[in-house]
Formats: C-alpha cells, structure tokens, sequence
C-alpha cells in the first residue's frame, strides 16, 4: 500500500472509475492500444491504474505515468462506451492530481513555463499579432490564429487572412495568448488555465468583436466547449470551415483524388462534421471519397492530448495506421494544424499531401 500520493481531483470521479463493466469495447477504437499494444495504454487500463491511484494501491512510478500520458484524448472510447462513462475526464483529472504531486513530464514543463513566460508554447518572444503583422482594431469580426498557426505551422494563418482578404471581411487580429489547451491537456491547475481565458476573452471584448473565426481545431474546442465552463464568452465562436459554409466561394477546380480527416477536437468534441464537407463540395467537380472511418468514428491522427511532444514514436505510429487508411487518396484534407503536422510528418514514400482546407481555398478563390 502507498499513501503519499493525493488523489484530490479523482475523488470527483470515483463513482464513474466504478462504473466502467471492463467490457473492453474501448479496445477497438484506441490509438494508443493499437500503437503500443497493451491494456494498460487503453481506456479500460487507464481507468483501473486511476483506481489504484485513488486508493494507494499502486504507486505514480514512470510506468503509471507514461500510461497517463499516452492517451491522446481523442473521445473515441467516449462514443464506444456502452456504460456512458466520460473517460477523457477521467483521464484529464488523473493527470492533474500527477502534476499536483510534482509528476509532470519534462516536454510538458518546457511548455507550460514558455506559456508562463511567453504566451506560447514555443518560446517565440514576439507577439501574435507582430508575428502575423496585423496591428489589432475595432472590428465585427476577430481572427484567433492559436499559438502552432502562428509559429509554426504558419500557412494556415497565412492563408487563413488572407481568404478573408479576399471575401472582404473587415476583421482584426488580437492581443492573443495562448488558449490553454496544452495546459489542461497536460494537467496544469484549472485556475492557472482559466486565468489564461479571462485574458483572452478580454482582449477580444476590447475590440469591439461580435464573432470570433478559428482555423485551429484545438482553440476551437477550448472557446466553444471550454471557455464557457468558467469564463462568459459573450461573443460569437465559429470554425473557419463554419464561416466559409456560408459564403459564396468561386473556386478554381481541385484535382486528384481527395478525402477528408475529421480532427478529434472539432469533430467528437465538438459535432463539427458538415461544415468542413460542405467546403470541400464547393470546388467544381471535386472527386471526394470518405475514408471507412469518418466523422464520429474517424481514427485519431496521433497528434493530441500531449502525445506528440513527449511520445513522438507513439504519435507516429497512430498517425501511419491513419495514413493506412487513405491510401486511396492523392490529398488529404484537414482542418487542424495539429492534424496536419503529425500526418504529413508520417507519409515517408506514400504518394499523398496532407494540407489544411485553408490552404486550398487561399490557392483556389
């Protein structure tokens, strides 16, 4: 028996860690089961080792809390569990009762101090808005870039504007800081995290801002599922595949084979399936072709959760089983900037581009 270890916020769950049957349903949809190929790295495992942490049973050693974080948070298992319990919760509350006893692991920390110190993830000492070279105004519309469009994966921002350049929109950039998502995926304080939102939210209120436009499927789900758990967000939130649904785009046709990757965060998370396809439909003569699992039970690109900065082998792996799947496809198509990196980071010879819907309506309008 061990004591030392102070299982606070999984208390919060304990009749949930009770109510799972064992009944493994969750092993047919997991990622990280399928990448690493144990119980323990699954939903079911999970759930006994928050158990055992709950009641002393089993100690928080390295084991323990690599299982933790090898869970990319995808809520596959959430739509598979018969017994409707809310695992990803579970899971997330786990990890916050480990980094409360000092068990944080040393990718995370890197991150979580830059956004202390920084207000990214990247130790990247300018701004947003001087990255992207917008100076902040009065405007109806707001575009919230996310801290990997504006750093790194910097096409999507780019093209992100610049289709609403084009369509005329009078928006602004804004004071941004990092939305919080890398910290409450990792386990980070819930205070610490929903300080990082009142900031953001203020920001945006000072402009003057009716609608809020995101590119990243990560910040999305933070202000649409997130933001309103602890912050007001009085303010219109919408995905830029959400917005673009509704205007009328000339496009220039789209050649190739294509297919679409729902990312975990938009999709499960948030029931963001049509928008993103009614896009993609938008380009005469498209030859679109679903993947066998698409929308709701659309397989995780690995990319999420943490996975990716602290188990980038694991991440690769889920992100090839995913690429597998669309081997009949010239371009995939997604709208997450995570999505993106972790998938065309993993295509070695395949023959197929992996590009953000941005970026082929910024080529094509």
């Amino acid at each position: 028996m061990t004591d030392s270890f102070k299982a606070d916020k999984i208390k919060e769950v304990s009749q949930a860690l009770n109510t799972c049957t064992m009944c493994g349903f969750c092993k047919s949809v997991c990622p990280s089961f399928k990448a690493i190929g144990w119980d323990t790295a699954l939903s079911r495992g999970r759930i006994i080792l928050t158990y055992g942490l709950l009641h002393g049973d089993i100690p928080a050693d390295e084991s323990v809390i690599e299982n933790m974080y090898t869970c990319t948070t995808c809520a596959d298992c959430v739509r598979r569990c018969p017994s409707k319990v809310d695992i990803v919760d579970i899971i997330e509350l786990c990890r916050a009762d480990l980094v409360k006893n000092g068990h944080m692991l040393p990718k995370h920390k890197a991150m979580v101090e830059s956004i202390r110190k920084y207000g990214n993830p990247f130790k990247e000492e300018k701004s947003v808005a001087e990255t992207l070279g917008r100076k902040p105004h009065k405007a109806k519309y707001a575009y919230f870039a996310g801290c990997t469009a504006t750093y790194r994966s910097k096409k999507t921002a780019q093209a992100s504007m610049s289709i609403l350049d084009k369509l005329g929109v009078d928006y602004t950039t804004l004071d941004e800081t990092c939305c919080g998502s890398v910290m409450q995926r990792v386990g980070v304080d819930q205070a610490e995290v929903t300080k990082l939102m009142e900031k953001n939210v203020a920001a945006i209120k000072a402009m003057g801002v009716e609608t809020l436009i995101l590119s990243c499927a990560g910040c999305y789900r933070m202000f649409k599922k997130e933001y309103p758990k602890y912050v007001d967000v009085p303010f219109e939130v919408l995905h830029m595949t959400e917005f673009l649904a509704k205007q009328d785009l000339k496009l220039k046709p789209l050649e190739g084979k294509v297919t679409y990757h729902d990312p975990c965060h938009l999709g499960r998370h948030c029931d963001v399936y049509e928008a993103p396809r009614e896009v993609i439909r938008k380009f005469p003569g498209v030859d679109f072709q679903e993947m066998k699992y698409n929308r709701s039970t659309s397989h995780c690109c690995g990319g999420g959760g943490g996975v990716r900065s602290a188990y980038p082998e694991e991440s690769m792996r889920i992100a090839q089983t995913r690429l597998d799947e669309a081997s009949f496809a010239d371009i995939i198509i997604t709208t997450c900037p995570f999505c993106v990196t972790n998938l065309a980071s993993a295509v070695g010879d395949r023959k197929v581009e992996v590009v953000d819907l941005v970026e082929l309506i910024d080529q094509r309008l």
